[in-house]
C-alpha cells in the first residue's frame, strides 16, 4: 500500500512539474548569453517555442522598445531563415562614442527560408544589442509569431510586477547592475596578480628545493652513519676471530 501511494504521489508531482514547466517556457522569451549589464553590450537569444501540434512557425517579429532606442542591433545568421532589420528616425539623436546617431533599429523579422519550427520544437535567434540603457532595470520586446496555417499569436502583454503572468506575455530582458569599465586597471591588476602568483610559486619551489636538499643531506648522513657502524662491527668481529685463531 505504502509503495503504491508513494508511486502515485511521485507521478502526480512529476506531472505537475511538467505542466508548470510547459506553462513557463511555452511563450517567446529573450535570454542573455551571460550578463546584460546596464550601459554595456550583450548577446541575447530570442527563444521561440512552437505551441501548436498541427502547425509550424514560419515567421517571428521582435519589436524593440521605442523608449530605449539602441544604436547597435546585429542579428546572427540562422540557417534556413531570412532576416530583415527595420530602422526609424529618432526624435532625439543619440550620442554614442562621440558620434551622433540619428536612427535606431525598431524591428527585426525572421522569415522561414527553407527552415521552420515544427511541433515540439523551438528555435533561438541570437541578437547583439547595445549600448543597453543605464536608467532601466528591464527592456520589453513585443513579439509576433506566425504559423504556416496563417494563425498569428501576439506576445505583447507587458507583465506587471507583483501581478499574475499575462496570457500572452511580451519577452522581457532583465538588466543587471553596470560593471566597472576599467579595462586597463583590470589588465594591470591581472598582470600584478600573475606576477604575485609567479613569485609565490617561485618561493614555494625554492622552499621545496631547500627542503628536498636538506632531506637528501640528512638521508645521506644517516646512510653513512649506518655504513660506519657496520664497518666497525665487521672490524671487531674480524679482531675476535683473529684472536681465537692465535689462541688455537
Amino acid at each position: 500500500m505504502n509503495v503504491s501511494r508513494i508511486a502515485a504521489a511521485s507521478a502526480v508531482a512529476a506531472t505537475s512539474v511538467l505542466m508548470f514547466s510547459g506553462a513557463a517556457f511555452a511563450h517567446v522569451g529573450v535570454q542573455p548569453q551571460g550578463e546584460a549589464a546596464k550601459g554595456g553590450y550583450a548577446v541575447v537569444n530570442v527563444k521561440v517555442p512552437n505551441e501548436r501540434d498541427n502547425a509550424s512557425t514560419v515567421k517571428v517579429e521582435i519589436n524593440l522598445p521605442a523608449e530605449h532606442p539602441l544604436s547597435s542591433v546585429m542579428p546572427q545568421p540562422v540557417q534556413g531563415w531570412k532576416v530583415t532589420v527595420d530602422k526609424s528616425k529618432l526624435d532625439k539623436p543619440l550620442e554614442v562614442h562621440g558620434k551622433q546617431i540619428t536612427e535606431a533599429v525598431t524591428k527585426v523579422t525572421w522569415t522561414a527560408d527553407g527552415g521552420k519550427i515544427g511541433p515540439g520544437q523551438f528555435q533561438q535567434f541570437p541578437l547583439s544589442l547595445g549600448p543597453l540603457p543605464e536608467d532601466a532595470d528591464q527592456m520589453v520586446f513585443k513579439a509576433i509569431q506566425t504559423y504556416d496555417n496563417k494563425e498569428v499569436v501576439r506576445w505583447i502583454e507587458e507583465p506587471v510586477e507583483g501581478g499574475e503572468e499575462p496570457e500572452a506575455p511580451a519577452p522581457v530582458l532583465k538588466l543587471s547592475a553596470a560593471g566597472d569599465d576599467h579595462h586597463g586597471a583590470g589588465a594591470t591588476g591581472a598582470a600584478a596578480g600573475d606576477d604575485a602568483k609567479a613569485s609565490d610559486h617561485e618561493e614555494k619551489d625554492a622552499t621545496s628545493s631547500a627542503s628536498t636538499s636538506a632531506d637528501s643531506s640528512d638521508s645521506t648522513a644517516r646512510i653513512l652513519g649506518v655504513v660506519g657502524i657496520l664497518v666497525g662491527a665487521a672490524g671487531v668481529a674480524f679482531g675476535v676471530l683473529a684472536g681465537r685463531r692465535r689462541s688455537a
